[in-house]
Formats: C-alpha cells, structure tokens, sequence
C-alpha cells in the first residue's frame, strides 16, 4: 500500500509520486493508494510524508512494528517538520527504511539514520526537445501558490523586467494561499509580460514546459521536485534557487543558480538567457549530462529493489533477542 497524504484531485507532487509508484510496482505486486492505512491485511506500507502521515506510520508500527515500513521524505519533512514536529520525529524512528528523493538529502538527517535511509531519484519520459522561437525569450515557473514555492520572486523578477518586450513569464499553479493568488493576478493585470495561467492539468503543464525556453524553480524547500526533473527530460534548461534540494537534483556545478529569494539576480539570468548565445546551450548540456538520473527504468529498478527488500524484511522472523522496540523478546526467569 502506498499511503499519501494527497490523492487525484490534489494535482500535486505527492499524488504524482504515488500514481507513477504504483504503476511502476503493479506487474510484480499488488498495489493500492489510500490516504490512510487503516488496518488493511497488506504487506508493506509506503509512507509519503513524515508528518502527514504520522497517523498511518504510527498505526503500522503498532501493528507490526518497523517491518515492511518505509517512510518517503519530501522537503517539508526535511527542512521543516523533522526539527520540530514530534509526530514527524517520531515517523523518522518507526520506520524500517527512510527515502529521500536527491542526493544532498540523507545530510539534513540525523547521521545514526542514515544508514537506513535510501536515495531514490524520480522519473518521467523523455520528450523530443522542440525548437524555440528566436523572436523572444519564454520563460515557465510550475508550482502551487504557497509560500515554500516562493512565488514572489518570480513575480518580484518580472517587475524587473517589465520594461524588456522581449521576455515572456508564464505561471502555472492553483492558488492554495488566497494572497499569493491575489498577487499573481494583480500582477496578471499589471504586467503585460507576466500570466498567471492557474492551474492546468499534468499533460498541458508537461507539454508548455517542453515549449518553454526555461524553466524557473524558486522554492525555499524542496524533497527532489518532479518539475525539474520533467523540464530535464524534455530538454528544458531550469533557473533554480541554490538550496540542497535544487543542487542535489541539478549537481553542485550547475551555472543556473541562483540565491533564493533573489529576484535581481533571477532578473539578470532571465536577460542572460536571452542575449548570451552560449548560456541556454550549456545549461541545456548540464541538464542532459543529468538526465540519466531520471531516467524511469532506473526509478523502476530501484524501487523494485526498495519493495522487495522491504517485503523480505516483513516475512523474517522476529529476532529471538529484540524485536523492533529493542524489548527483549526472550521469557523472563
């Protein structure tokens, strides 16, 4: 069972790790989505979320102990909630394998749970890249209106630029804080360049990030954000803040950083982008030097791995010393 916290309607990054997952798993396993585990006889529970579904992990571990548990870690968890949420905190302890979704991740945890935890790259197909225009610069964010997606700075960057014809910003994203939707729009109004598109379905979003010149990924937090991977796979170079969830997608020596919440220097990327000949082509080679990390035959070979080792931790027997508690499972004299 795959528990997410985030189902169809959610249209977000948890439903979408979920949907692929189990379609990933269903020729070699028996899957089923839910928000909740509430009891079902099923073998192995994957977790999406530390605090979200603190409930569902905390239930399992009564039930079974750690077996068969893996709890996946998004960018709340790990820049947010494990440092201050016990129900989280707690999840990081119940589980029999921790995953997190890019390389830089395993730092943010506490090293004694390292050992158990494994890094699990994202997928999508790969797309054609398509020709872009030469008439003007079209640049895409994707992302939600909340505050970790930082939005602002995008919209805060087009304000600079609004003086420059030639360069395009659209936003895709429904606006799950009612002032940051209130912002985009007034800015939709306000600047002949900038569009707030709302949101739009996966297969719309996936084929305008192919058409896009870049793509800009501002956020404060992030897991390993499928966006960056999808604008990869279509051959879209990425604009991102410098944070370890963007760098540990994109690699350390990536030249498309910028510091978060820094729309000045956004601004100035965007320009670049536009007049530097050999700025996109080599973003574009960076991207691609990455995209085998992506790739999903390798998302897919390693999360069979991840479910097998876990359905062979669930049918081992219990240790005759401790079981998953450290209590003593031997009688007392």
């Amino acid at each position: 069972m795959i528990v997410s916290p985030a189902l169809a309607a959610a249209n977000n990054g948890n439903w979408q790790t979920a949907w692929r997952w189990s379609r990933m798993l269903r020729p070699d396993f028996n899957t089923v989505i839910a928000k909740q585990w509430a009891g079902e006889d099923v073998d192995v529970l994957l977790a999406l979320h530390a605090r979200r579904s603190a409930q569902s992990v905390a239930a399992w571990a009564r039930a079974k102990g750690s077996k068969g548990l893996a709890v996946v870690l998004t960018g709340t968890d790990l820049y947010r909630d494990i440092h201050s949420d016990a129900s989280a905190q707690q999840s990081l302890e119940l589980a029999g394998r921790l995953v997190v979704l890019h390389e830089l991740a395993p730092t943010a945890l506490p090293a004694r749970l390292r050992a158990k935890t494994t890094v699990l790259f994202q997928s999508a197909p790969p797309r054609r890249a398509l020709t872009k225009t030469s008439r003007h610069l079209r640049a895409l964010m994707v992302g939600h209106l909340r505050d970790e997606k930082d939005p602002l700075t995008y919209v805060r960057a087009a304000r600079r630029l609004g003086c420059a014809a030639d360069i395009y910003l659209d936003h895709i994203g429904d606006a799950l804080d009612d002032a940051l939707g209130q912002a985009c729009a007034a800015a939709s109004v306000e600047l002949p360049h900038y569009r707030w598109l709302g949101g739009l379905p996966h297969a719309v979003t996936r084929a305008r990030i192919q058409r896009a010149h870049v793509l800009v990924h501002a956020s404060k937090m992030e897991g390993g954000a499928h966006v960056i991977l999808e604008a990869v796979q279509s051959g879209t170079p990425v604009l991102a803040s410098r944070i370890d969830g963007n760098v540990g997608m994109l690699g350390a020596g990536y030249a498309g950083y910028f510091a978060l919440g820094d729309d000045v220097a956004l601004s100035a990327l965007l320009q670049r982008c536009r007049d530097d000949c050999d700025f996109l082509p080599r973003l574009r080679q960076q991207c691609l030097a990455r995209s085998a990390q992506f790739d999903p035959g390798r998302e897919r070979s390693l999360l069979l791995q991840l479910v097998s080792a876990l359905t062979a931790d669930a049918s081992a027997p219990d240790s005759p010393l401790t079981n998953c508690h450290g209590k003593s499972n031997e009688p007392s004299h």
